[in-house]
């Protein structure tokens, strides 16, 4: 990120969750992470999908969820904001494994 942290930010969330969850369980949970773009300001948009890779390198992950923010700030806002921070509660113990990744979206420019 730049040293201001302006600029668009893309939030990435790899998970698998856990054996023994439903597939309505796992929907409840992706609804609520889907919610928090109603109920967290700096959450500017939010996409979700599984893997479908035929390369076999996923390491087991089966979900990828992608959240957009304004700047770095507006991760800061979100990850101290009590909906993140309730809903985070009610999804990480769900999860087997996850990963977070945030990066600022860079043009290849020659």
């Amino acid at each position: 990120m730049d040293e201001t942290g302006e600029g668009v930010v893309k939030h990435i969330l790899l998970a698998k969750f856990k054996d023994g969850l439903s597939e309505d369980q796992i929907q409840s949970l992706i609804a609520g992470y889907a919610a928090l773009v109603d109920l967290v300001p700096s959450m500017k948009a939010f996409r979700w999908g599984r893997d479908v890779s035929i390369e076999n390198l996923n390491q087991g992950f089966t979900h990828v969820f992608e959240s957009t923010f304004e700047s770095a700030q507006g991760i800061a806002e979100y990850l101290a904001h009590p909906h993140h921070v309730e809903y985070g509660n009610l999804l990480l113990p769900q999860l087997d494994k996850v990963i977070v990744v945030d990066y600022k979206p860079t043009k290849f420019q020659q």
